[in-house]
């Protein structure tokens, strides 16, 4: 078994109800009905909404202030179109813009939204990163 992977990815949020609310609005499906966490299944790997506390309690980290920003997450499209309409889509439903999505020197097509909790994610088209029929990327040989 590989250990360069991940299938988990955990944001401690402050509100659990109006964040599930939020990715609701984004047309995410909660996995199942769980006390206190949500679940969604993701291509491959799971995304979880959890109470800040909780989660530094879990962590061991009791009292702990969790931060938000330091790390992205990413969406990949196939089209700038694409990529307009998803973050349009976050806007609509709650997202504060960081970056309105535009032409970048790499030579893609990003922009920057962050949820409720400041969690940042990038809508992104990168031409060198063809995307699978499910929308998964994989990486270039």
């Amino acid at each position: 078994m590989t250990s360069q992977r991940v299938t988990l990815i955990t944001l401690g949020v402050a509100d659990l109800v109006a964040s599930k609310a939020f990715y609701a609005r984004l047309g995410w499906q909660e996995h199942g009905a769980h006390e206190g966490v949500a679940f969604y299944q993701i291509n491959g790997l799971a995304l979880a909404l959890f109470g800040r506390a909780d989660l530094a309690a879990d962590q061991g980290r009791a009292g702990a202030k969790l931060g938000t920003g330091a790390v992205t997450l990413a969406q990949n499209f196939a089209t700038e179109a694409e990529v307009d309409a998803a973050f349009t889509a976050a806007l609509a439903a709650g997202a504060t813009a960081l970056k309105r999505p535009e032409k970048v020197f790499w030579g893609g097509y990003s922009g920057y939204w962050a949820d409720l909790d400041g969690h940042v994610w990038e809508v992104a088209m990168n031409p060198f990163w063809p995307l699978e029929a499910d929308g998964s990327l994989k990486l270039p040989a």
